[in-house]
């Protein structure tokens, strides 16, 4: 099974009852583990969860720390990117060349990587001191 496999089975999952946008994502781990988020709206609008965001989350929580690979899957006319934020969540835990795969439930594809999302992404390397 793809990691784009895995993100549209989860997506099924999502709490999407105001916008009816279910978004999946899939993460495959540096350990090879993959995890699986959804978006978890909630009728405050500000206070739902991506299914970016909650993939890595899942990642965390079971202890690993660094992303291979990404997938996300929606029922849109083309792949949809992550929003800003989540772009730079998935910075901090992947480097540049990540590939990261965008998907439609209807099978359209683009394929691009972390770097490409997000150039120039704030790192911990602009908070040290000389």
């Amino acid at each position: 099974m793809s990691l784009v496999d895995d993100a549209r089975r989860v997506r099924e999952n999502a709490y999407a009852p105001y916008s009816n946008f279910k978004v999946g994502a899939a993460i495959r781990a540096a350990s090879g583990e993959v995890y699986l988020g959804v978006n978890v709206e909630n009728v405050a609008y500000p206070e739902g969860t991506c299914a970016e965001a909650g993939a890595i989350a899942a990642m965390c929580a079971a202890g690993d720390s660094e992303i291979a690979e990404v997938a996300v899957i929606a029922d849109s006319p083309v792949p949809v990117s992550p929003c800003g934020g989540c772009r730079q969540k998935l910075a901090e835990f992947g480097r540049g060349e990540v590939k990261v795969t965008l998907a439609t439930t209807d099978g359209t594809t683009r394929e691009t990587t972390l770097g490409d999302l997000l150039p120039g992404a704030f790192d911990q390397t602009q908070m040290e001191r000389a």
